[in-house]
């Protein structure tokens, strides 16, 4: 790739990452949501984590499946630096000055090790679902239907990542499990939702990449 390239794909990178960590650390937070007379019970997290199900998808769109791939091994590495921050910044006492005592500190993040553990199982499967499938259909359509595959796709793999998320939540203690079925069917509708109101951003983000760099439908940078 040309040096201008690689720029923009480290900047996605750095957006994948970032909505991943944030996601994770903030997951705690639950708040109602009413669209059209549907209530969701959703936490704060998943307001940013199908951002990162929308960069895979453009990265696998202009960059390819390698580098897709290669960006998820990366939010890998970055959430498992995160979980060791965080536990370190845990078992270190709070001064008697602190603003933040260790009770509070521990409330907010002391479940952080079971969220990004069990986040990391599932946006491992997810992502690489994903991406995937996204070439599968690119394949297959020759490069056309670009909504076709980014919202393929990002179903599925969204359906697989809320099951085995909420389901290890619940397993952990973290959510009950008299919740499971609302937080579930809240999340899947939620991020399918996003799906579709993410596809007119990626084809705009596409035809700009390709005008960019010169790219024809479904040609990738080599």
């Amino acid at each position: 790739m040309s040096k201008n390239a690689n720029n923009i794909y480290l900047i996605l990178v750095g957006v994948f990452i970032t909505s991943l960590i944030v996601s994770n650390l903030i997951f705690q937070k639950f708040f109602q949501l009413n669209i059209i007379g549907f209530n969701f019970s959703l936490s704060v997290g998943i307001i940013f984590y199908p951002i990162t199900f929308l960069v895979t998808d453009l990265v696998s769109e202009i960059f390819g499946k390698k580098h897709a791939d290669q960006m998820v091994i990366s939010g890998v590495f970055a959430s498992i630096f995160c979980l060791l921050v965080v536990l370190l910044a845990d078992y270190i006492p709070a001064s008697n000055n602190s603003p933040v005592s260790d009770k509070l500190f521990h409330s907010v993040f002391g479940n952080t090790i079971i969220a990004v553990g069990a986040s990391m199982i599932t946006y491992l499967c997810a992502q690489f679902v994903d991406i995937r499938i996204y070439h599968f259909w690119k394949n297959l359509t020759k490069g056309k239907h670009l909504w076709l595959r980014n919202n393929g796709s990002t179903i599925f793999s969204q359906f697989i990542d809320t099951f085995i998320i909420f389901t290890l939540l619940c397993s952990g203690g973290v959510i009950p499990w008299e919740d499971f079925q609302k937080y579930f069917i809240s999340g899947f509708i939620f991020k399918i939702l996003i799906a579709l109101v993410d596809t007119p951003i990626i084809y705009i983000c596409v035809f700009m990449l390709r005008k960019k760099f010169n790219l024809n439908m479904g040609e990738e940078l080599k």
